[in-house]
């Protein structure tokens, strides 16, 4: 290993990859030797949870180290709100530069900048819209498009590649990377679109090239963002947040990724009728959606998983390719990597689809740390079980960025009045450090869902303020407190690893509820929007720094002053007049 610091970090997000979609995490069926290869170089967290299941509100939380209460972009197409501090405000004062590729799901808060008259064209404007970051490329992987128009309108660098390629259709995007062809043909050659909507058709090799999917596209984009940098021979450190766009759906993967798994490969559903028995009311509203109903069914799972863990196998080869770039160009040893996902993805399992929940596979993330410093060599291919938040990453980056300019003390650096993460840095560093800091490491994560705009609330008859979840973990113990006065529900992981058994009104377990009630209260008293003055300066004034400014309140004569304080005070003046 190399005894240099660190210079640069890849950030590096899958959308919707389980945690449990890993080989080096114990999946029977699935090969990702590329992230295992990661895993061996560095630390593996094994509790790692986002700060919601849902994609934009998930990403919110990693990009400004905020909890989705203080950041307010609670939903997917909420806007972040202009002054929110990201990544790249925070990276680029300490002299890092904070580049995008892919995907950010974000959305631009534009009557914020319109108020505060800031242009789109200039520099401030684009980092204002594109999260923080400066983007290389920003594409969000969803160019849907329906009777009230597109979901994405705007113009889209995938298929903008995809035509220079020579695929053609109107949407490319769908008609040929997200969609398989009949096999039926005309005079031609051309086949019926098989939409990858349809999750029949997740069987069928998509309709382009592997070395044209969105996956080697910004694989691609990204090798040639790393040999531009090089060109430029820049001293300035950077950040590149390679945010790939799959295994989200559509489930849909090219040849030959679409073939190399089976039925036989999918795992059985962790799913029991137990949970189907009087479910929570809100539980119940879940299982009620499509993809509930979609994924319950068996055929489904075995026709959409296998090309799920075809993408995810997809995705593990374009790590490779970039690990043996970075290798090639010697600066494996000189990058710190991160790897992770912005949320899970039921794929049946508690009879749901999708991810809106809080059950283990839907808001537990893999998350890998590979520090090539000397520093870390003695963590090396272990596993941290330590309680870990999406919101840790942020602060992580800053201390990284801090001791990378050779501050004394990079963790007193970080921003703790901002950032409500904690960072990983100790565990990177000593093997010892969760046994050592278990005491005064966090005694819970907290996750949040808003899904007031979703047909879940209209099932439950909640209005938009009451339609909010939120999940408390303690390791053992997990709560689901629902607004509006809705039950909650309650699993004992020690006891029901698989979550099948709701205790949230089982009066036997009415103490424990109220326990974590009450610690989701405490949690929800935090300070969390004094964002402008920090503790330290706080102090400060406190202790007379800066303070010595004449205001005497509640002074009566001189023994109630200092001398000096009264010195401006006195002298001899004219009579008026």
């Amino acid at each position: 290993m190399v005894t240099k610091r660190a210079r640069d970090i890849l950030f590096i997000m899958f959308d919707q990859l389980r945690f449990d979609y890993l080989s080096c995490a114990g999946h029977p069926r699935l090969e990702t030797p590329n992230l295992d290869r990661l895993a061996a170089r560095g630390v593996r967290f094994t509790n790692a949870y986002v700060q919601s299941p849902i994609c934009g509100a998930s990403r919110m939380s990693f990009y400004t180290g905020r909890y989705v209460q203080s950041h307010g972009a609670a939903w997917n197409n909420y806007p972040l709100k202009v002054g929110e501090m990201t990544l790249g405000d925070h990276l680029r004062a300490r002299g890092m530069d904070a580049v995008l590729i892919g995907k950010t799901h974000m959305k631009v808060d534009d009557a914020g900048l319109d108020r505060l008259g800031i242009s789109r064209g200039g520099i401030i404007g684009a980092r204002l819209a594109e999260c923080g970051f400066d983007a290389e490329v920003r594409d969000d992987g969803l160019w849907a498009e329906g009777p009230d128009g597109p979901y994405d309108a705007r113009p889209s660098p995938y298929n903008a590649f995809l035509r220079a390629r020579g695929y053609g259709g109107r949407n490319p995007w769908h008609d040929h990377a997200n969609s398989a062809l009949s096999d039926a043909r005309d005079a031609q050659g051309r086949g019926d679109i098989e939409s990858g909507w349809l999750m029949r058709n997740a069987p069928k090799p998509a309709n382009v090239a592997a070395k044209d999917s969105e996956t080697a596209w910004l694989t691609d984009e990204a090798i040639g963002f790393l040999d531009k940098r090089a060109r430029q021979r820049r001293a300035v450190p950077f950040l590149c947040h390679l945010s790939y766009i799959k295994p989200h759906w559509p489930y849909v993967v090219p040849a030959p990724y679409h073939a190399l798994y089976g039925p036989g490969d999918v795992v059985p559903a962790r799913r029991d009728e137990r949970e189907r028995r009087d479910p929570n009311p809100v539980y119940a509203a879940f299982m009620a959606s499509r993809a509930s109903k979609s994924f319950s069914r068996e055929e489904v799972r075995l026709a959409a998983i296998p090309a799920y863990m075809g993408l995810v196998r997809q995705c593990d080869d374009e790590i490779g390719r970039l690990l043996d770039h970075l290798e090639a160009t010697g600066r494996f040893d000189d990058t710190i990597i991160v790897v992770t996902s912005d949320h899970g993805d039921y794929l049946g399992d508690h009879w749901m689809g999708e991810k809106d929940l809080f059950h283990e596979p839907s808001v537990k993330v893999p998350l890998i740390v590979v520090d090539p410093s000397a520093a870390a060599d003695a963590t090396r291919g272990t596993i941290c079980d330590a309680l870990v938040e999406a919101i840790d990453l942020a602060p992580t980056f800053v201390e990284l960025a801090e001791e990378g300019r050779g501050a004394p003390d990079p963790a007193a650096a970080v921003p703790g009045h901002i950032l409500e993460g904690r960072s990983l840095v100790p565990f990177l560093r000593d093997g010892t450090a969760w046994e050592a800091r278990r005491r005064d490491w966090r005694d819970v994560v907290i996750s949040e869902y808003d899904y007031s705009c979703t047909p879940m609330a209209d099932r439950l008859g909640v209005s938009v303020e009451d339609a909010r979840l939120f999940m408390v973990f303690d390791g053992r113990f997990k709560l689901v407190h629902a607004e509006g006065g809705l039950p909650p529900m309650l699993f004992d992981l020690q006891s029901d690893p698989d979550e099948f058994s709701d205790l949230g009104r089982d009066p036997a377990f009415a103490g424990e509820v109220a326990r974590l009630t009450d610690r989701l209260g405490l949690w929800g008293r935090r300070l969390s929007q004094r964002t402008t003055v920090s503790d330290a300066e706080i102090l400060a004034r406190r202790s007379g720094a800066g303070g010595r400014t004449g205001v005497l309140i509640g002074a009566y004569d001189e023994s109630d002053v200092a001398a000096e304080a009264l010195a401006f005070y006195q002298g001899r003046v004219d009579p008026k007049g």
